[in-house]
């Protein structure tokens, strides 16, 4: 991460927060962080989905991650493998 880019996320969030404030910044963030609607966002703050865009890579990342359900974990660790379908009858 560069320095200019860290100057430039805090310029952005500073200029935010005086024409909103600190509150509908705290909202903002929530907002990006819950994966509401771009459009819902930018209907709440009167400005359009690629501001909204812009904000949201401005002031965070977004990671996506697939997590498997507990029971599939259980079959991975199970010692025997399952039977197979034609195997089983």
């Amino acid at each position: 991460m560069s320095t200019s880019s860290a100057r430039t996320r805090q310029r952005v969030a500073r200029n935010f927060i005086r024409t909103y404030g600190r509150t509908r910044f705290r909202r903002l963030l929530d907002a990006l962080s819950s994966t509401e609607s771009g459009q819902v966002i930018a209907d709440e703050f009167g400005v359009s989905r690629e501001r909204v865009r812009q904000w949201k890579n401005t002031f965070g990342e977004v990671f996506t991650y697939y997590r498997l359900h507990p029971e599939i974990e259980r079959i991975l660790k199970e010692r025997n493998p399952p039977p197979r379908e034609s195997e089983v009858a």
